[in-house]
């Protein structure tokens, strides 16, 4: 493989790649993310590709394996193009007639199509499907479209155009300047806004900085950080690559957990093409501009999506958060200035670079700018991964994009924000979802965790589930977390199974308060947040629970 050595030979290279790669050919798209495989993408795919060497179709039908393409609860999916015929829950039989009668013959298989849930007709093509019109996808916007292991897929559809945009015509304070305009706001949970962040590294003197990819997803059924790596890692690293330059790094670390071997497989992959083909390393494009960049593998602990938590973890150290300041910002990875963004917001970078601050900042609400990742859960007909305007309501999610709740059965609340958000009851389904109108209702964006409840869910075993969740992720430092936690999660317990006094329901709120404003870190500032929303909405579970028992 050629070295790129200027910002003209990636220019030409691209050209190149998308000649090479127009083809006539029919095309059959797997999915490859976690969920599809689970079902027997791999076995499919293998399939389908021995049914194309036995029919010797090798010059005329092109297999291939992208990432995942967000219907997970229908997999494993299977999109042909240029038809874009959709099929899902394909099993592995199926190969045979997919090949012989939709790509040899042009013939729809109707029992692999999808029946909208209201109309009850099958749905053809894949944008005819309810769960993809009202997305609008950004970060996601390649995933189910190039191959999760091909750095010239990406490269040819624009990848790596807006590291040469940066290299070529902005300098670091320019980067700095579009990402503030656009609004970008730091999607890990807090909200934090990306440029100011950026600016706080920028400005500071030391000759060593590093910057951070924070793959470290722990919530329970969150799956959005995983699924981009897997299915576009290269948007990642280009965004990553892009806050290097803007910052003056020249050094930075990929955190993913290592429960996530497939994410860590293709960004390995991603690192090494890139290196290959000299878009990391020293001299990037013949700019001056230096990267190196690995993968720390994290040991499970929630906790460790904690910013200084994570520092400690790559410094080999236990992951326990520190009190701050002085902030990563400006004294982070082994004291040296340090940014820290999750994977959601740098690959949100690429995009703002290439269109502009103009184009992100006109989507979404005034307050929270651009698109937000979902990963759509729990009781609903369609689960799986989904990119929305923020802005979009809850009702839009649940019963457009999801199809409703499943089995027929009525909606109760949403927990969203993961194990640290609140439930929202069915009063406010029509809350536009932004940072702001998600505070006011007692819960918050998280990273992105969107869990369905029905009426037959206990809210009070779902706030002493989570709680029991944060008790066990508590790194143990501070007491407040060490303590309230532990003793919430006895509270919920003792009025779980019956045995509580309305003096428990009290306590629970001091116990709350008290361990959200006294926490060293977000884990138990936040951990209530189920408790506390419970406690507000379905009151009436508490009461029951002490008249009746469980």
């Amino acid at each position: 493989m050629k070295r790129l050595t200027s910002t003209r030979d990636i220019l030409v290279h691209r050209e190149r790649l998308r000649k090479e790669q127009a083809t006539e050919k029919q095309t059959v798209v797997v999915c490859g993310g976690t969920g599809c495989e689970t079902f027997g993408g791999s076995d499919l795919y293998k399939s389908l590709n021995r049914v194309i060497k036995d029919r010797g179709l090798k010059n005329k039908v092109l297999l291939k394996k992208t990432g995942c393409q967000g219907l997970c609860e229908k997999g494993p999916l299977v999109t042909l193009w240029p038809s874009n015929i959709f099929y899902r829950r394909v099993k592995e039989s199926y190969a045979e007639k997919i090949i012989d009668e939709t790509v040899g013959k042009g013939d729809v298989i109707q029992k692999l199509l999808y029946t909208d849930i209201q109309t009850r007709e099958k749905v053809v093509h894949q944008e005819d499907v309810p769960f993809y019109k009202k997305q609008h996808r950004i970060v996601l916007r390649l995933n189910g479209v190039i191959a999760q292991d091909s750095i010239d897929e990406y490269i040819a559809a624009g990848g790596y155009s807006a590291l040469e945009k940066v290299l070529e015509d902005m300098k670091p304070e320019q980067v700095v300047n579009e990402i503030t305009d656009s609004g970008l706001r730091g999607r890990g949970g807090a909200g934090f806004p990306t440029g100011k962040k950026w600016e706080f590294v920028r400005n500071t003197t030391d000759s060593i900085k590093y910057v951070i990819c924070n793959g470290d997803e722990g919530d329970p059924g969150a799956f959005m950080d995983r699924s981009v790596l897997e299915g576009n890692p290269h948007q990642v690293l280009e965004g990553m690559m892009i806050a290097a330059y803007a910052i003056g790094a020249n050094r930075g670390y990929f955190y993913i957990r290592a429960e996530y071997p497939m994410a860590i497989k293709y960004v390995q992959t991603a690192i090494d093409q890139a290196k290959e083909l000299g878009l990391l390393g020293e001299n990037i494009l013949g700019k001056g501009f230096g990267l190196d960049l690995e993968i720390k593998k994290g040991a499970g602990a929630f906790v460790c999506g904690e910013e200084t938590s994570l520092i400690a973890s790559i410094e080999g150290k236990r992951g326990m958060p520190r009190t701050r300041p002085p902030y990563p910002a400006i004294s982070g990875l082994w004291g040296k200035p340090t940014c820290i963004n999750n994977v959601e917001t740098l690959a949100n970078i690429p995009i703002i670079i290439e269109k502009g601050a103009g184009y992100y900042s006109s989507i979404g609400t005034k307050g929270s700018k651009g698109t937000k990742v979902f990963a759509l859960a729990g009781k609903v007909r369609n689960t799986g991964l989904i990119e929305v305007p923020m802005g979009t309501t809850l009702r839009e999610i649940i019963f457009e994009i999801g199809g409703g709740i499943a089995k027929g059965k009525k909606f109760k609340a949403a927990q969203i924000g993961g194990p640290s958000g609140g439930c929202v009851p069915e009063e406010y389904l029509d809350t536009p979802i932004d940072y702001e109108s998600l505070k006011s209702i007692g819960a918050i964006m998280g990273s992105g965790g969107l869990v369905v409840m029905d009426e037959d869910t206990s809210m009070v075993e779902i706030a002493r589930y989570f709680m029991g969740f944060c008790q066990d992720e508590s790194c143990g430092k501070c007491p407040p977390c060490r303590i309230g936690t532990k003793k919430m999660l006895e509270k919920l317990t003792k009025i779980h199974d019956g045995k509580g006094c309305r003096e428990d329901i009290e306590d629970l709120k001091v116990m709350a308060n008290v361990t959200q404003t006294a926490s060293l870190c977000g884990l138990g500032q936040t951990a209530p947040n189920p408790v506390l929303s419970t406690i507000r909405y379905f009151i009436n579970e508490y009461e029951d629970l002490l008249k009746t028992g469980s």
